[in-house]
């Protein structure tokens, strides 16, 4: 068994990477999963290689069968799990007129089901050891909102009353629930998809310089902020929107 038990979603590459890594860093048993085994293994790997505790994990995050699996994994590994960030998540780009009822429906299933499921699944542990931290990954989108993307927009959206609203109801449990919504953050498949199309690339560096802070996010900015919040200091930090987003709010 070890103090702190944590499942990272999404985990193979990018923002879910580096929160692996960090938590890992930071003394915390990881659960690196993905729906790429083959991408788990690779940052489990690379952490033990670094000295941390970490176990690859494989599911489908929209499915609660697999997901419990895993869970069921995690606990045989290192124990209770306490600390959640749910980082899973697909992009799209679609003008609103033209959106499908399959492509809302699996935007929604894949971004805002999965972290229900997969903290439902998951409170009860915090509940036993009267601790607990979940942050959930959102993006700047469900703030300012963004053309042709209402699908994955709304689905971000939702994550954010979902954060809320677990603050609000298992904060009498010391479970802290808070939301961290990215912005220009570079070196993921996520931004690699919106920032490389032809439309956004002339766009992309005028915007980045044009920012408080003049670069780009990297995924080690938002893995700071999440070591942050799932740490003991922040016990009386709940229901927050944490923007890592250089000082860009629109």
């Amino acid at each position: 068994m070890v103090e702190k038990v944590a499942l990272i979603t999404g985990a193979a590459a990018g923002i879910g990477r580096a929160i692996s890594f960090r938590l890992a860093r930071d003394e915390i048993a990881v659960g690196v999963l993905d729906i790429s085994g083959d991408g788990a293994a690779k940052v489990a790997t690379d952490i033990a290689a670094a000295g941390g505790n970490a176990i690859a994990l494989a599911a489908d995050v929209s499915s609660r069968e697999q997901v419990g699996a895993a869970l069921d994994d995690l606990r045989s590994a290192f124990g209770p799990i306490t600390i959640v960030v749910n980082n899973a998540g697909i992009t799209g780009f679609v003008p609103f007129l033209e959106l499908t009822d399959d492509q809302w429906d699996n935007m929604l299933k894949v971004n805002l089901k999965s972290a229900f499921i997969v903290t439902q699944l998951i409170i009860p542990d915090m509940i036993d050891a009267g601790w607990g931290r979940i942050v959930n990954i959102s993006s700047s989108s469900a703030q300012s909102g963004a053309a042709n993307m209402a699908h994955y927009s709304s689905s971000k959206g939702g994550m954010i009353a979902l954060t809320r609203t677990l603050a609000q109801e298992f904060g009498k449990y010391n479970i802290t629930s808070n939301t961290i919504p990215p912005r220009f953050v570079h070196n993921t498949e996520m931004s690699l998809a919106s920032f490389e199309r032809e439309v956004m690339k002339s766009r992309f560096q005028a915007m980045v310089e044009a920012g408080p802070i003049p670069r780009h996010g990297e995924p080690e900015d938002v893995a700071g902020a999440v070591a942050w919040l799932v740490s003991d200091e922040a016990g009386y930090v709940t229901g927050q929107v944490i923007g890592v987003n250089g000082g860009r709010y629109v």
